[in-house]
């Protein structure tokens, strides 16, 4: 992802199928797609250990496995920067869930910090949806998509970007404020 932006530029990293046919970046697209039903398995642990289970949390695995498939067998445009962003956020969101499990006290700042990770690959989903759909409409055949798969999502994208917005203002800010008001 980072060498074609960097030499051939947005538009080109954006509409770049190569991802669903290089070498190695099929394997990752490929592993990313096979990936979300393993990750809507953590929702089984939360359920075995009794732990409260969000609306999020269900939502969003049970959507991204559901889009992902749907999406891979198009090989549409966007789909390299949706993998890359996820990859990203998540080997830092399990990295985290990682050192918590092994024992290790993480700072709360960590938490806030994926959080505002999650939020912002949610605004940039958003951002390359508008841009696939906005570079499809002049040259269909370099930014291939279509529009039912632009609909789909850009309203995962969307509903994400309110409920993890939702989610940080209730787990840091909401608590602040309940905190300072009960001192």
């Amino acid at each position: 992802m980072v060498y074609i932006l960097m030499t051939k530029g947005l538009k080109q990293s954006v509409c770049d199928q190569s991802f669903y046919n290089g070498p190695v970046s099929k394997f990752w697209a490929y592993a990313f797609v096979l990936s979300k039903a393993p990750e809507l398995g953590d929702t089984i642990f939360i359920i075995l250990r009794k732990q409260k289970l969000i609306f999020l949390h269900w939502y969003h695995h049970i959507t991204v496995l559901l889009y992902s498939w749907y999406s891979y067998k198009d090989m549409v445009a966007g789909g390299g920067w949706f993998m890359t962003m996820n990859y990203g956020v998540h080997a830092v969101m399990y990295s985290y869930y990682a050192l918590r499990a092994a024992g290790f006290r993480v700072s709360r700042k960590f938490a806030m910090f994926i959080t505002l990770s999650q939020i912002t690959q949610m605004l940039m989903g958003c951002v390359i949806n508008y841009l696939v759909f906005k570079w499809m409409q002049h040259d269909n055949d370099q930014c291939y998509s279509h529009f039912q798969n632009i609909f789909w999502s850009s309203l995962m994208y969307l509903s994400y970007l309110v409920l993890f917005c939702h989610f940080f203002f209730e787990a840091y800010i909401g608590k602040v404020k309940k905190t300072t008001k009960a001192e």
